[in-house]
Formats: C-alpha cells, structure tokens, sequence
C-alpha cells in the first residue's frame, strides 16, 4: 500500500501522542474579572457559545487578516450547501497540487488523479491546512466553466455566507487564507461567531476534534495520513478544536474552542506576536476560571506547520 501525507508511524501513538493536562479549580481575582487575560495577540475575543455571550475582548472588532482560519468558512459553505452529499467523490486534479507549489503552502499532499470523499477532504482542509483540498472543495462547490470561475463563484458563496450570518467586519477573497490582494480580513467577534455557528454542525465538530487522522483513497491502495496542526489538542482538557493560521501580514492567528462540564467557549487571537497557545491557554483558563499547566501536543517532523 501506498502512503502520502507522512512517513508511516504507528497509528495508536499518533492519535494520542500528547502529554496529560491537569486543571486546579480557583476563583479569578476581582482585578482580573475586570480586565481579563494578558495576552500578547493584537486582537483576542472569548464567547461563550451557548449563552452566546460575549465574555471578554481585546480589540474585538479591529478588521485584520486571517490567513488559513478562513478554512473555517471554507468547511461552512461546503457544509450549509443544500443536499450536500459528504460521500460524494470527487478526483484530485494536477492544478491543486501545482497551486500548493507556486504558493508555497500548507498542503495535505493529495495526489493527482485520487478519489477522494467531500467528508474526507474536509478532513485534509482542517488537520492538515491542505490549501489543495480548499482548492479541491471550491473547484467543486463554486459554478462555471473553468476552475478559476467556480473557485471565484466559491469565493461569492463565502461572502454571502458571512453576510447572512451578520458578520459586518469580515470579507473574503481566497478559499484558503492566501490573499492576493489584502482583501481577506474578519474580527475575532465576527470569527467567534463564526466558530459558533460552525460548531453546531456535527461533521465540522467530528473533525475539527481529531487530533490526527488516516483516510483511504477511494479508488487506489493508498491511505492518506494528517496531523492537527492545533496543538491545544490533546493538551488542554476539554478542548475541541478549531483551526490554526499563519501569514507574513497576519501573524500568528487561532481560533480553538473547549468544553468543561457542558459549557463551550470559543476563543480567537488575530496577529499573536509571541506564542498563540499561551495566550489561549490563559484566555480559557480565564473563562473557566482555573489554572491549568499544559505541555503541547508535539506534532511529528513532517506534520504541517500553520
């Protein structure tokens, strides 16, 4: 058999490679009730998702690039789409891959001429950051007679997904976080919402929440093997996902959620200058109110970096 994505490994070490994180329930100081988490990020937000409350901000509505978090509204659109069959097979053309290489991006190594399931590339999309499975999901989901029109068509639906979802602050012009012109640029409030709105869909919450994947061509004895970039992971308890961005424009991005005792928050950091996952840890444990030492989740050498 065949195998694309990365050297094989043991599977059962793979899934659950991560180190135990441990919580301590304690009260928040009344000082940091009222100013919330320190955090190095230029933009931050939590929400509590089921109250739909916002629970603390840091420049929340402030429009800035995205990079690859705009994948959540990739899977959005794909996933709100009328009748969409998430079984349907779709082939793997020459074009996604040589977009990854001209772009120089995150790539979930699809192969050309591979058959593989709606469902499983929205596993490449998100674990991964395959820019060729966004490519391979708009080229299949947008209209018209070439790939460049059904992808600008995708592009129209992403936008018009935002607009009906009243998310004022935020515009698309790539499938994938890769913005040609700048033009690509949301708020942690409207990409909190987002996450919410997202997170209610029960596929998005299958796989944003899997810490690595392996899935089977439809039509050739290969098996793909991807990583979750996300390395809260598997590290902070209650976590369950959601999806990791990085760009030369905008920094360091993270938009993650957790779940304690029935509760959901949803958490997003927008240009983070220093290390994404401290501050998400610090915002969590804010909006929990506890105190949790965490070792990430170490992803292996030839994981994906986003």
């Amino acid at each position: 058999m065949e195998r694309s994505g990365r050297p094989v490994r043991r599977w059962g070490a793979a899934a659950v490679a991560s180190a135990a994180a441990f919580a301590v329930v304690l009260p928040a100081t009344t000082a940091e009730a009222a100013s919330g988490p320190s955090v190095s990020a230029k933009g931050a937000f939590l929400l509590d998702s089921g109250k739909n409350s916002g629970l603390w901000g840091k420049d929340a509505d402030t429009r800035r690039q995205m990079a690859s978090t705009t994948k959540v509204m990739t899977a959005v659109t794909v996933l709100d789409t009328k009748g969409v069959d998430l079984d349907k097979k779709v082939t793997i053309k020459q074009s996604y891959r040589d977009y990854v290489a001209r772009q120089g991006a995150s790539t979930a190594d699809l192969r050309t001429g591979d058959k593989l399931t709606v469902r499983q590339l929205l596993y490449g999309l998100m674990l991964p950051s395959g820019c060729d499975a966004a490519y391979a999901l708009a080229d299949t989901f947008g209209s018209g007679g070439t790939e460049a029109a059904r992808t600008a068509s995708f592009i129209g639906k992403m936008n018009k997904k935002a607009a009906d979802l009243g998310l004022k602050n935020t515009k698309y012009d790539s499938f994938d976080g890769i913005s040609r012109a700048g033009n690509n640029f949301t708020t942690p409030r409207d990409s909190a919402q987002l996450a919410r709105h997202a997170l209610g869909n029960s596929t998005f919450r299958t796989v944003v929440k899997a810490p690595a994947t392996r899935q089977k061509a439809a039509n050739v004895n290969r098996t793909y093997y991807w990583d979750n970039t996300n390395k809260l992971l598997g590290s902070y308890k209650g976590a369950i996902g959601i999806k990791t961005g990085t760009g030369t424009a905008a920094g360091a991005c993270l938009v993650f959620a957790a779940e304690r005792n029935g509760r959901t928050v949803v958490g997003v950091i927008l240009n983070d200058g220093a290390d994404r996952y401290p501050d998400a840890v610090k915002m969590l444990d804010w909006a929990y109110r506890t105190k949790t030492s965490v070792k990430l989740r170490q992803l292996p050498e030839s994981a994906q970096k986003d």
